[in-house]
């Protein structure tokens, strides 16, 4: 047996009747913060080229990936085998440079074909509609994602219409500086994690409903222009 199905069966195991309660109680989104924090680990080891505490931490984030696939599969929906298969036929699909018979010989022009045939699946998808907000940065931090996700709202002129509170942003913003920034942000989290709460999915969340809501706006607006 390989070491992955080895793996597999453990977290099975922690899952199955007689198993962890803690592993047992776990949902997708209890995980997120496990794979944030496990994503950060293993980023700190690569920037200081740590290589045996990068292959333990390599770990840590391969049993994220594979709790996940396991509530997958124990909904029914897909299991770690689906998951590598689709993305392995990615991988094939998106270098046709490599296993196919066309000839690249530069990186940029490998990402320029990577991009068009990316966009080709998503027009075969039914996707194709053009977005109204460009992609955003990983959301690893969600603070970043959240000022990027207003930066675009500002430039699309649709802060107004996201549900956001324009006045409440503009009212804090008057008295903000560097110190009562972190001081704010600070007793937020501090006080997010008295109350059993995830300050990073709970920013996340809200961020995505304000671009969503902007965006149907955008859409209707285009419909009927």
């Amino acid at each position: 047996m390989s070491a992955i199905d080895e793996l597999r069966r453990t977290i099975a195991r922690l899952r199955g009747p007689g198993g962890c309660p803690w592993d047992q109680e776990q949902t997708h989104q209890s995980l997120a913060r496990c794979l944030i924090d496990e994503c950060s680990e293993l980023l700190d080891t690569i920037d200081r080229l740590d290589m045996p505490h990068m292959r333990e931490e390599l770990g840590d984030v391969l049993i994220q990936v594979i709790f996940h696939a396991q509530l997958a599969e124990e909904a029914g929906l897909f299991d770690l085998e689906a998951v590598a298969r689709e993305v392995n036929e990615k991988l094939v699909r998106r270098h046709p440079h490599v296993f196919g018979d066309t000839r690249l010989e530069t990186s940029e022009q490998v990402v320029a074909q990577w991009e068009d045939i990316k966009a080709g699946e998503k027009r075969l998808q039914g996707l194709a509609r053009e977005p109204v907000f460009k992609g955003l940065p990983p959301r690893l931090p969600a603070l970043m994602y959240a000022e990027s996700a207003w930066k675009q709202m500002g430039k699309k002129g649709l802060a107004a219409v996201s549900g956001a509170d324009v006045g409440r942003v503009a009212e804090l913003a008057a008295g903000m500086d560097d110190e009562r920034l972190g001081r704010a942000l600070f007793e937020l989290a501090a006080a997010a994690q008295s109350r059993g709460l995830d300050p990073e999915g709970s920013l996340r969340r809200h961020a995505d409903a304000l671009m969503r809501h902007a965006e149907g706006r955008a859409q209707e607006a285009r419909a009927t222009a």
